[in-house]
């Protein structure tokens, strides 16, 4: 098992929580502001102390080393500053030292992907919000696609979407899959609901600081379930084939 999570929590921001993930899954963590979602991806990263047991590749949280998680676990913050003027190439480059097989293909494959070949030269500080976000979006799937290090087995993404247009969503809904077909698991948060219905493996449902439900994305976002966390009367529909979810105007 990939990772065992046995009653993490934090104290006054996250309630014990407990699941198992296995290798190559895509879980959406979904629920509104202040739900409890960057608490939950921080406890699961090593970064954020708290009770429980979080067992990773079964060894606990705590018995890792900063470096030896970096070889095994990428983890994009919410919110991060551009780091001076280091150029964007060798930004890229600090997130390949653990890389064991030949990387250029993946990165080429990746800079394409997010329209960032033409940025590599340009210093960090000079770049758009929208570029910055794909620069560390791009860093972290190098750092543990599994085509450019054999160790790579987690990545964990604080609202990646942020930021990004719809083709650049686009694009990085289809670098994904294949990351969690060669074995790696995601975990990500994010707000856009029918986004989670169409693309996710599992949703885990937060509210206040809880995971209230966790399971396929059909069977947890029911309307019902959804307006308990939201306090928004939901409904859904199926429009050419694909369930979509609505909010109902009072």
């Amino acid at each position: 098992m990939l990772l065992e999570i046995e009653q993490a929590a934090v104290a006054g921001r996250l309630a014990p929580f407990s699941a198992q993930v296995s290798s190559g899954q895509l879980i959406h963590l979904l629920g509104p502001n202040g739900a409890g979602k960057s608490s939950l991806l921080a406890r699961l990263s090593g970064l954020l102390p708290g009770s429980g047991c979080v067992q990773f590749l079964g060894k606990p949280l705590e018995a890792w080393s900063g470096s030896q998680l970096a070889r095994h676990r990428g983890w994009l913050h919410q919110q991060q500053l551009p780091t001076g003027q280091m150029a964007v190439f060798h930004f890229l480059q600090q997130h390949l030292l653990h890389a064991d097989q030949p990387y250029e293909p993946v990165l080429q494959h990746i800079l394409d992907a997010l329209q960032l070949s033409d940025k590599l030269a340009r210093p960090l500080n000079q770049l758009s919000g929208g570029e910055w976000q794909r620069v560390r979006l791009a860093a972290v799937l190098l750092q543990v696609s599994p085509a450019a290090n054999s160790h790579g087995k987690l990545l964990l993404l604080d609202e990646p979407m942020a930021g990004l247009d719809v083709a650049q969503q686009a694009a990085l809904d289809r670098l994904l899959p294949p990351l969690c077909q060669a074995g790696l698991s995601v975990i990500m948060s994010g707000h856009d609901l029918n986004h989670s219905l169409r693309h996710a493996q599992q949703v885990w449902l937060m509210g206040e600081g809880e995971v209230v439900a966790q399971g396929d994305a059909a069977t947890v976002m029911q309307p019902e379930r959804l307006q308990q966390v939201y306090q928004v009367a939901f409904r859904k529909l199926t429009v050419e084939g694909h369930q979509i979810l609505t909010t109902l105007a009072e």
